[in-house]
């Protein structure tokens, strides 16, 4: 049987880690204008908001999510270049959207620090 993982020992990973909550609460920001969104990309801004990671977030980052979003339609539409793919991956990692992202901001859900 595995031991269970001890956030407090002095060589955990887990040591320092932010745990976020599932259920933040905070309002989903309006999507910005200046454009017509699709509505698969203002459903895809509802559930970056509504993430985990968006408790860690605030207004400062709608541009950075809003020109994710961007890349993220182009991605849908077969539009995206390599350049938007690359844009793509380096923003949802500092936004923490992956687990590599997670990693280095030194994030983890609620729960699996445990």
């Amino acid at each position: 049987m595995p031991r269970f993982r001890n956030p407090d020992s002095p060589h955990s990973r887990y040591k320092g880690l932010v745990e976020l909550p599932w259920e933040h609460g905070l309002p989903v920001p309006d999507t910005p204008s200046g454009r017509e969104w699709t509505e698969a990309e203002r459903e895809q801004w509802r559930q970056w908001w509504s993430s985990p990671q968006a408790a860690m977030w605030d207004e400062s980052f709608v541009p950075s999510v809003a020109v994710m979003l961007t890349y993220y339609g182009k991605i849908l539409d077969g539009t995206a270049t390599r350049d938007h793919l690359t844009e793509y991956r380096q923003l949802a990692g500092a936004l923490g959207l992956t687990a590599e992202g997670m990693k280095r901001l030194g994030w983890t859900f609620q729960g699996d620090a445990q």
